[in-house]
Order: C-alpha cells, then structure tokens, then sequence
C-alpha cells in the first residue's frame, strides 16, 4: 500500500491521527508527517484515517514492490 496525504488540501484537522498512529503523526499544531508506505499490517487503519478526512485529503494507492509477481 501507498499512501500520499495533499499537503496542500490538509487542513490539520488531525481527525485520522488517532485511527493510524503509526502511519500519520501530527508535528505541532498543523504539520501532518506520514509513512508513505505503510506495512499492509495497517491497512484498515489507513483506510480508517483515509475515510474520517473531511477534506480527503489521503490517496491511497495498491502497488507491487518492484521485483515481486502480481497475483493473477
């Protein structure tokens, strides 16, 4: 999974901060860091934080690891 948060479009609501904080961290009063790819362990987490963005401002991507096969 990848995800990519709109820095542009992020408000600092900070509304999916507790649903995946281990992937979204609030730095200060409005700077959002994030892991951009985040262990599949936390999938419903992100989706989770993803859906609670009232600005939706977090994409979230699947993708294939450069050298692995894609299931068919």
């Amino acid at each position: 999974m990848r995800i990519v948060v709109d820095l542009n479009r992020c408000q600092g609501y900070a509304q999916c901060v507790p649903l995946a904080p281990k992937v979204l961290t609030l730095l200060g009063e409005e700077a959002l860091a994030y892991d951009p790819n985040p262990d599949d362990t936390q999938r419903q987490r992100v989706l989770r934080a993803a859906a609670s963005c009232p600005v939706q401002a977090i994409l979230i991507e699947s993708y294939t690891p450069e050298g692995a096969e894609q299931a068919t």
